[in-house]
């Protein structure tokens, strides 16, 4: 049965509505600032120079994006650690030895997710309570308030330096980009990996 041609023109138009509001400019100030203010910084560049497609720093705040910037070289740096575990893990490198009293040997654990139903529950729970250790009184930086903090991820906390100190501003500038780009990399790569191991199709070479 045929809409009454009344409705029927209501829900036209308010598609109509709907589609021209999906299209509009962006407010275009908003956009411009949080350019201007950002255009320059670390991970700012081509193809895609500032790119903040869900406009999460439009207004410009500095301090939201050091926080967002904090968080992402974390789980950057987090990930590539995870992608570097799937790697050493799948070509057969294991710790020597037991895992726990029982005689769990590290041998036996296999890779990727997996891994967290074999090793002992003892173990599951010191491995939180010592990432909390790290993220509770270590891992600081400037985005948290710990000196010195230079910059965003920067967790020397006056005792690891690593000689970077000695490094000119640009090569500086050009190591946190590799960093930061291989953190933005790292971090797709293992959701691949995680992802297709629960599809049941492993990326690795036969299997994981």
């Amino acid at each position: 049965e045929l809409l009454p041609t009344n409705n029927m023109q209501k829900i036209i138009a308010a598609l109509a509505f709907a589609t021209a509001a999906a299209f509009a400019p962006a407010p275009v100030a908003r956009t411009a600032t949080a350019v201007k203010a950002f255009e320059s910084e670390v991970g700012s560049q081509a193809p895609l120079n500032f790119w903040d497609p869900l406009g999460l720093v439009a207004d410009g705040d500095k301090d939201k994006f050091d926080r967002l910037r904090y968080v992402e070289v974390k789980h950057g740096r987090i990930s590539m650690l995870a992608v570097l575990g799937q790697v050493v893990t799948k070509a057969g490198i294991r710790l020597p030895g037991d895992i726990d009293l029982s005689g769990t040997s590290f041998e036996s654990i296999p890779t990727g997710w997996s891994a967290v139903e074999k090793i002992p529950q003892a173990g599951l729970y010191q491995m939180l309570a010592f990432v909390g250790f790290l993220e509770l009184g270590v891992m600081k930086d400037s985005a948290n308030g710990a000196a010195p903090g230079d910059f965003p991820g920067d967790f020397r906390n006056g005792a690891l330096d690593f000689g970077w100190d000695t490094f000119s501003a640009e090569e500086q500038a050009q190591k946190r980009g590799i960093e930061l780009n291989n953190g933005r990399a790292a971090q797709m790569g293992i959701l691949a990996l995680m992802v297709h191991e629960q599809l049941g199709v492993s990326l690795w070479p036969g299997g994981i």
